[in-house]
């Protein structure tokens, strides 16, 4: 991060504007206004990413947000830009996505601090180890003269493509679940166990990812996700006492999501009760879907359409800091056509043709927001 952190510096070097670092791990950079005084939009997304990844994911919408600001050639708006690249999005770390955007909207409490990675360590000292202070986090905060937030990201999906459009414009974000689930049966000889006799932990977890499966696809819009399985003791001549799954449930509709998440949690009650063992599960996160802002949405589509594509509108699957910033201040999202529909893996990929197209319609939005109320001092 601290090579990406200096790389990032040296682009924006020529152009005047210092880099700083927040409490939280968050890139920052302000382009200043023509005037003194003004109100301010955001521009950025995230800078880590997950393993075995792709390079867009992420990281494009920062190298856009530079690259909209070579692109002014030193013209002054009537508004500040902030550039940020956010320290931690994904959640592989420490299981709590989003780190680096919940500081900017004060929803970084102790908590979370005090989350711990697979070794132990915590948010609050994996911060300190990085040579920044936790206690000063809430500085990280966005500043009352924010009226907006852009971000521009690959789709991670196939929409775009199948339409055959370059650009799309997010009018909403799926809200999100995360939980981990644990089997616990009893662990016994692979040989000597007749099967009517076993509480094998990985039969129970099988049955289950089943029920997840056959749960999405009976229930429109829901997609349900087991990710990552642990067995212990994990020999191959020892029958699995305990098995620890993830669930990543998501939907556009809160309540329908909530729901499906209840359903599953019954059925993996009911599976443990069956086998006659017993089952056990945490919410790592509870993600409420979020709307992106009407008129930014507007003004986004219309940008897209001066830039000479046809502006669409599309739901995003994926999660994105833009839904927490939404918490605080208007946002709107714009996605980029991802080839092969390909996210989170080495394939990942954007076409050049769309990446120049994104900048235009960003530079449109620009000078729309320039004679708009919103960005209007005093509004």
């Amino acid at each position: 991060m601290r090579d990406c952190h200096r790389e990032i510096a040296e682009w924006l070097a020529p152009l005047g504007i210092q880099v700083k670092i927040d409490a939280a791990g968050n890139l920052r950079a302000l382009y200043p206004a023509a005037t003194s005084g003004a109100r301010r939009l955001l521009i950025g997304s995230h800078l880590d990413t997950v393993p075995n990844a792709g390079a867009y994911d992420g990281i494009l919408g920062v190298v856009l947000a530079v690259s909209l600001l070579e692109a002014l050639s030193g013209r002054k708006l009537p508004f500040e830009i902030e550039i940020i690249g956010f320290s931690e999005e994904e959640g592989v770390r420490f299981g709590t996505p989003y780190i680096g955007s919940r500081a900017l909207v004060g929803r970084l409490d102790e908590e979370l601090l005090e989350r711990q990675d697979a070794n132990g360590i915590c948010v609050r000292r994996a911060i300190e180890e990085f040579g920044l202070k936790p206690a000063e986090i809430s500085g990280a905060q966005v500043s009352e003269n924010v009226f907006g937030y852009l971000e521009f990201h690959i789709e991670q999906g196939p929409v775009l493509e199948q339409l055959g459009r370059p650009l799309g414009v997010v009018e909403a974000i799926a809200g999100q679940s995360r939980l981990e689930i644990t089997f616990i049966g009893r662990a016994n000889h692979a040989g000597t166990t007749p099967m009517n006799l076993r509480h094998d932990a990985i039969a129970a977890a099988a049955e289950w990812i089943t029920a997840v499966e056959g749960e999405a696809k009976d229930t429109s819009g829901l997609v349900a996700t087991v990710g990552r399985i642990q067995v212990k003791p994990g020999a191959t001549n020892v029958i699995a006492g305990e098995t620890r799954l993830s669930l990543d449930a998501r939907h556009k509709l809160d309540d329908v999501r909530t729901r499906a998440v209840e359903t599953l949690l019954r059925k993996a009650q009911q599976i443990a009760e069956r086998r006659g063992m017993i089952v056990r599960w945490s919410t790592q996160l509870n993600q409420k879907a979020a709307a992106m802002n009407p008129f930014l949405v507007c003004q986004a589509g219309e940008a897209i359409e001066r830039a000479g594509c046809e502006p669409f509108t599309i739901l995003s699957g994926a999660g994105h800091d833009a839904m927490i910033l939404a918490e605080k201040v208007p946002a709107t999202m714009i996605f980029l056509r991802t080839p092969g529909g390909i996210s989170h893996s080495p394939a990942e990929k954007v076409e050049i043709g769309d990446v120049a197209k994104a900048i235009e319609s960003g530079l449109h939005l620009l000078d729309l927001l320039a004679s708009s109320a919103m960005a209007q001092r005093g509004a």
